[in-house]
């Protein structure tokens, strides 16, 4: 006699869930872009906007100058374990030599990144873990740095997702400063559940 397969209790809640998504549909068109806000400079404006939301830009011509920058920072100097995953900026210290977990960079205190581009309306920067082992890297360490090229900054989001192709990574999103919430007590918390500080290093010529 034939003994019909049982169904947990997980899988019929999930396949009712599928079966009662919502139908996909079109995105909207964007109009009126002569109203999109726009700066006069984009580089002093996401500059301000991310100090106001906890951050620093800094403005360099070179990578070399990047890093001269990088080490004058005391969060650099004092991080027992760091890593940099962008060529001449700063030397990664205390990293196990193989990485086969998320888990392995639990202790990193200071992380040094790529960022794709700049919006100056909200000082956020577009990142993706192409360049890295594992996304973790963006929300673990107490410190960060994302070093982006100075060129590369639009003046809103309209702009930022003009040039962006979404669903080309395995992770992408947007940062603006260091972690925070307010969420309890309305007392402000900095690093609630991401870095303690973020350095944009806003560089002319990345070569």
């Amino acid at each position: 006699m034939d003994i019909a397969p049982t169904i947990s209790s997980r899988e019929a809640i999930l396949a009712r869930v599928r079966k009662a998504l919502p139908q996909s549909a079109p995105l909207p068109e964007v109009r009126n872009r002569e109203s999109w806000q726009v700066f006069e400079d984009p580089l002093t404006h996401f500059s301000e906007v991310l100090k106001m939301v906890g951050g620093a830009a800094v403005h360099v011509p070179t990578l070399a100058a990047a890093a001269e920058q990088l080490e004058q920072l005391p969060t650099w100097h004092q991080a027992r374990i760091r890593c940099s995953f962008v060529d001449g900026i700063g030397e990664s210290r205390g990293m196990p030599v193989q990485i086969n977990s998320p888990v392995d960079y639990e202790t990193v205190e200071f992380a040094v990144m790529r960022g794709e581009l700049a919006v100056a309306e909200n000082g956020a920067v577009w990142v993706s873990d192409d360049s890295l082992s594992h996304r973790v890297l963006y929300f673990i360490p107490q410190h960060m740095a994302l070093v982006v090229p100075a060129g590369a900054i639009v003046n809103n989001m309209h702009e930022a997702y003009d040039r962006l192709s979404i669903g080309n990574h395995r992770y992408a999103g947007f940062i603006s400063g260091p972690s925070k919430t307010a969420d309890i007590e309305q007392s402000l918390v900095i690093g609630a559940h991401g870095a303690r500080s973020l350095t944009v290093f806003l560089v002319d010529e990345l070569r």
